[in-house]
């Protein structure tokens, strides 16, 4: 029997997608895990519902995406030894999580036969191992020398799809990282750069230069992981990227206003994807995402409908991923959430673009609910309501 999900009385639709921020419509309907239509009620064939949420009026969102992470094994990081920080992240309206490398892994191996092991297990458990429901794409090696074509092409082939931040190894020039890179790209696998002073012991210096030399899919914290690069070096990157530009929580917010503000001169706003670099020496923050929207609206002057799809579409897009958007055909992976209580602005919009974090009151993965009312948000002023099915 196939599995049906309706969520109605949508007040506000946001699709992810930068060139209609907005929809029209009230209603969503998903089958068996993707979306099969949406618009209007009446409209829709809203029939034989498995599971049936009142959405009370509230803004529905594509589920948010967290582009940079550093994720050990299961839901614990040893880095702040904390455990259920994905589960507390899905209360922050995040559903999928991208690894930039399994880092914080005491006693990573640096030899190639043992970082394809890393690479290989780590994507094998996050892909048995969904913690909460939440989407975890890891196995991400960091590149070190003694790779050659063969290590890339054994990597693909074993189900890897993602470099860890180039840097973090013992690759710091840009001829050689450009050659894997190269190689990487060759077998389908997606790259991203450390850009920036040094994070953690055994990263170093990646300047413009390389970054550009290099050539990744990602520009990783192109504001500071956690120190930014000179500003005439951001612009530079701004002008001269084809790539993903990535700001990230845990790293120089004027930098990251310098980015947004240089993106929006170029006209390459849809290059702007958002990660926390998280769990970092900064801590863990499960409403990384929603901060990161809020600032860069606020302090941006950036529409909310607009700093929103640089946290979900603007990164499925970047990422080719099949979430992130209201597209039929796409992953049923939804936030609902609503103007926080008591915040100032008129809607959730104006009070997002005032600098307040909205209240999260449902997430829906795959067209399942994972979670009501979160535990991190402020309260909302309304919260949708499972009226049949599981919750």
């Amino acid at each position: 029997m196939s599995e049906k999900l309706v969520i109605r009385n949508i007040g506000l639709f946001l699709s992810g997608k930068m060139e209609q921020p907005i929809l029209d419509g009230d209603c969503i309907v998903a089958t068996d895990g993707k979306i099969s239509a949406f618009g209007y009620e009446a409209d829709l064939d809203t029939e034989g519902a498995t599971t049936l949420v009142d959405a009370k009026g509230v803004t529905l969102a594509p589920g948010l995406i967290d582009s940079h992470i550093h994720p050990v094994v299961g839901d614990y990081t040893p880095r702040q030894q904390q455990l259920h920080w994905i589960d507390s992240t899905l209360h922050g309206g995040v559903t999928t999580l991208i690894s930039a490398g399994e880092v914080h892994m005491p006693g990573r191996p640096k030899d190639v036969v043992g970082l394809k092991a890393l690479a290989i297990a780590s994507q094998r458990w996050y892909e048995n191992f969904r913690p909460s429901g939440v989407k975890v794409h890891a196995g991400a090696p960091v590149i070190e020398h003694g790779m050659v074509e063969e290590d890339f092409k054994d990597l693909a082939d074993a189900g890897v799809t993602l470099l860890g931040e180039v840097g973090l190894g013992t690759v710091k020039d840009g001829k050689t990282a450009q050659q894997m890179v190269g190689w990487a790209r060759k077998y389908g696998i997606q790259s991203t750069i450390h850009t920036g002073g040094p994070s953690i012991p055994g990263s170093g210096l990646i300047d413009a230069d390389m970054v550009l030399e290099t050539g990744t899919d990602v520009v990783g914290h192109i504001n500071g992981g956690h120190s930014a690069l000179p500003d005439d070096q951001i612009v530079c990157l701004c002008e001269s990227c084809r790539a993903a530009l990535e700001i990230v929580h845990n790293g120089n917010e004027r930098a990251a206003l310098l980015t947004l503000n240089t993106a929006r001169e170029l006209d390459k706003l849809d290059q702007v994807i958002l990660g926390t670099d998280g769990p970092a020496g900064s801590g863990v923050q499960p409403l990384g995402i929603l901060r990161m929207i809020a600032m860069l609206s606020s302090l941006g002057n950036v529409p909310a409908e607009l700093a929103f799809c640089f946290g979900n579409g603007n990164t499925a897009r970047q990422r080719k991923l099949d979430t992130g958007m209201i597209e039929v055909g796409f992953c049923a992976d939804f936030v609902l959430m609503d103007q926080a209580q008591h915040a100032p602005g008129k809607d959730i919009l104006e009070s997002v673009q005032l600098g307040n974090l909205p209240g999260v009151g449902m997430t829906v993965i795959d067209g399942v609910v994972r979670s009501l009312r979160s535990r991190n948000t402020p309260p909302a002023n309304r919260l949708p309501e499972v009226v049949s099915g599981a919750a």
